[in-house]
């Protein structure tokens, strides 16, 4: 494994990830999650600590990186849906196990936030994809 590409794959994809998340869910969609709240305002931060949600940006870029590094995605198409399908089942893992013990969110968000993740999740693999087949592999040792 070339820890270079990984290393480079993991900043891009902490950008966009970060970048495009507030987009989508702090913007586009924040009415959707105000909506289906279960718990009580109180529980949320407001302001969010956005230093919190840049650091929870690096781990989901290292997953995609590696994930695309292990299936030798080389295009955006390929990075589109490798980044989507490990956003979708990795949220869906988290909603459904956070609906399963905590009053968060309401149904409808079980349904709809991983869809959003496979977006969120794929056009940042798309980008790391894009940015990795312009690094060059280097040899193996």
């Amino acid at each position: 494994m070339d820890m270079k590409r990984i290393l480079i794959g993991t900043i891009v994809g902490t950008v966009v990830l970060y970048a495009l998340g507030w987009l989508m869910f702090d913007n586009a969609f924040a009415s959707f999650y105000a909506a289906y709240r279960a718990a009580p305002e109180s529980v949320y931060r407001d302001p969010a600590l956005q230093w919190a949600n840049v650091l929870a940006s690096v781990p989901y870029a290292v997953l995609i990186s590696l994930c695309l590094a292990n299936r030798g995605a080389t295009s955006p198409a390929q990075g589109i849906i490798t980044g989507g399908v490990v956003g979708f089942l990795v949220w869906a893992t988290a909603d459904i196990g956070y609906y399963g013990f905590a009053s968060i969110w309401n149904f409808p968000v079980l349904i709809v936030d991983p869809i959003l993740e496979f977006v969120h999740a794929g056009v940042s693999g798309a980008v790391i994809a894009a940015v990795l087949a312009r690094v060059p592999k280097t040899a193996a040792a």
